[in-house]
Formats: structure tokens, C-alpha cells, sequence
């Protein structure tokens, strides 16, 4: 059988190779059952952000895994709408305690009531975890001054600018400082998500559901510096943004792996060429292999140009490469290489240039 790349496309590594990481979060949980984790957002969220640490968590059974709206209603995931389990309100009711681990995803806006939110759940002892741009919420609480932060490279300047009393950390998946986290970009939402599984309930639980998911490495080795706009890359965006949308229609069905659909579907909607709709056979919820909902529009009423079927041999670990290989046949190598900046991951060039300094 053919081996699964691994997620970060980093290196072809030999089994005696492989390797794994935990975050050193050395937080342990204040409840009597399994941990509590709460994936919050305030009705916008980067889809991947959200989705994998959420998949990846609850999929592993080493937590209670809450997807949290700040308020009522849905959450715009990118081209996915997610149907949250809580708002704020209905968790504080239903853990006064607090939760034991909370992820923040990069969103659009750092909203008030969030930034209240998430002060009262680091008062109740919560260990924090960025997700992307999403640490951008924990610098302006306050709780990365004087400590080590990592986040999208494309935010690097910004950010350096704006909270100068962090240390930015570069070409590094994720760091863990104290009990709080952070990752790069968006594709670091899955091994940063797997050495938070390690982190709870150890290497054993990690590794099997890292084989789950196709991945056979989780560590935190990067080269951010390999991620820069060229004059190339502006020039597809433009041409991309000018041109006709194609309408890709992503299949799901209850029990599929939220982790691959959000991969599948972050990829070709970051390309700028794309429209993504979740369908199936019957329209309405469907409820995901985690736990997770999302809503769907039944198959028959689109004529999708792209059909994507979500894969159920549990291989998330090489959906981007797939995804990414099959947007440079469409629309050329240029607006699958836009899609894998946007996601920070390692592709074509980009990969070619990590195998060469390896060497």
C-alpha cells in the first residue's frame, strides 16, 4: 500500500524516523470527567481553524469537545456553516467551573464580548490555544506580553508592530509558553491539534489517531521563510478575482470526517476561482464523524462544475496535496500555489524548496 505523505509535506521520512510531539501545557483538568475543550468563535471563524482542532479532538476521545457561537445562532466557517452545540451563555449554565482548555481561531474581528469571554474562562484556569491570526485575540489580552507567540507568517510585521511586548517566534508550526499556545497558519491546525491530544492523554492516543487521519507527523519543524508574495502571485489573484466562478460541490454524508471536509474545502475556496457549497442527498444538517453539524443544500438543485467527495478511508493527512494537485490541474500551478500560501503549507515550489535545504 502505497505510504501517506505526511500533513506538513515537509519530508518523504523513513519509519525509523517518524516522530511525534506533545504541547508542554502541563495543565491538568478541573472536572471529574474527561477534559472540556471549547473551540469558541462570535459567528465568523477561518474554516480550518475552527473545524480541525474540533475533528481531530473529539475524534480521539481524550476530551469533551464543545463547539461554542458567542452568540445565538450559526457560524460562517469560511464557505461552511457550522451549527454550534452552545452559545457562551448556555456553556457558563452548564460548566460554571469553566472549561479546562479553550482554541481560538483566527476571525475577522477581535469583538468585545469574546475578549470578556475568554478573560473569564483564563480567571477559571483554562490553558489557551490560537489557532493562526486567532492569537491576535490573546495579544490583546494581555497574556503574551513577555512570552513566546507564533502566527500566520503573512501577519508577521503587524503584528511585530503592533504588540511589540511579545516574542514572535518564526519558522516554527507551534509553541507552547506557561499554559497558554499558538500556531502559523492554517494548516498547522492539524499537528497542533494532534500534540494537543498528545498533551491530554498521551503519545499512545496520539498516534492512533494520527493513524486515523494519515498523518505520521506532528512536530512543530517549519521554514516560515519560505512563504513570500511574488509579483506572480498578485497577478493570479487579480486574474482569479476577475474571472468566473466555478461552483464546487463538496459531498457529505453523515459520519464523514469533518477534518478532510474543511481541508477540501478551505483549499479550493482559497484559490479565488471557487464558490463551495456543502450537498447531499436529502439537503438540511448532517452530523459528522466528530460530533460536529453542518448544513448542506441537497445535491440535486446545483450543476457543480467541481465535485469533491469527502474521503472515508480516513486519510485527512494527504487531503491539501490531493486538493492542491487537483486545483494546478484546473486553474494552473499559480492559483494552487496562492491556495497553499493562504493555508501555509508546503506545495510544489514551495515543498521542492524544503526537500532541497534537508538535504
Amino acid at each position: 500500500m502505497r505510504m501517506v505523505t505526511d500533513v506538513l509535506g515537509l519530508l518523504a521520512l523513513s519509519a525509523s524516523s517518524i516522530s511525534t510531539a506533545a504541547l508542554p501545557l502541563a495543565h491538568a483538568s478541573h472536572h471529574s470527567g474527561p477534559p472540556i475543550v471549547v473551540v469558541v468563535a462570535q459567528h465568523e471563524a477561518v474554516l480550518s481553524d475552527f473545524v480541525v482542532p474540533y475533528g481531530v479532538l473529539s475524534q480521539s476521545g481524550a476530551a469533551k469537545v464543545i463547539a461554542l457561537n458567542m452568540l445565538d445562532g450559526p457560524i460562517q466557517a469560511g464557505p461552511v456553516t457550522v451549527n454550534p452545540d452552545m452559545t457562551a451563555a448556555q456553556f457558563d449554565r452548564a460548566y460554571p467551573s469553566g472549561a479546562d482548555y479553550v482554541i481560538v481561531p483566527a476571525t475577522a474581528d477581535k469583538h468585545d464580548e469574546e475578549l470578556a469571554w475568554l478573560r473569564k474562562q483564563r480567571a477559571h484556569g483554562a490553558a489557551i490555544i490560537s489557532i493562526c491570526d486567532g492569537v491576535e485575540l490573546l495579544a490583546e489580552m494581555g497574556l503574551l506580553n513577555g512570552h513566546r507567540a507564533t502566527g500566520h507568517w503573512a501577519s508577521l510585521a503587524e503584528r511585530r508592530t503592533k504588540y511589540p511586548k511579545v516574542t514572535w517566534l518564526t519558522n516554527t508550526r507551534y509553541v507552547a509558553d506557561r499554559d497558554v499556545a499558538s500556531s502559523a497558519g492554517v494548516s498547522a491546525s492539524l499537528p497542533i491539534s494532534l500534540a494537543l491530544v498528545d498533551d491530554i492523554a498521551g503519545p499512545k492516543v496520539a498516534r492512533r489517531t494520527a493513524n486515523r487521519l494519515g498523518v505520521r507527523y506532528w512536530g512543530a519543524t517549519h521554514d516560515s521563510e519560505l512563504f513570500r508574495i511574488r509579483p506572480s502571485d498578485l497577478a493570479v489573484h487579480t486574474a482569479n478575482m476577475d474571472a468566473k466562478s466555478d461552483a464546487v460541490a463538496v459531498k457529505v454524508e453523515g459520519g464523514d470526517d469533518e477534518v478532510a471536509l474543511s481541508l477540501h474545502a478551505e483549499a479550493w475556496s482559497r484559490t479565488m476561482r471557487d464558490d463551495v457549497t456543502l450537498v447531499s442527498d436529502s439537503g438540511g444538517p448532517v452530523r459528522l464523524r466528530g460530533g460536529l453539524s453542518v448544513d448542506t443544500v441537497k445535491a440535486s438543485s446545483i450543476k457543480p462544475d467541481v465535485r469533491i467527495t469527502v474521503a472515508t478511508d480516513g486519510r485527512a493527512g494527504s487531503t491539501l496535496t490531493s486538493d492542491l494537485d487537483r486545483i494546478a490541474g484546473r486553474y494552473g500551478s499559480g492559483s494552487a500555489r496562492f491556495a497553499a500560501l493562504g493555508m501555509e503549507y508546503p506545495w510544489g515550489d514551495l515543498k521542492d524548496k524544503v526537500k532541497r535545504r534537508t538535504r
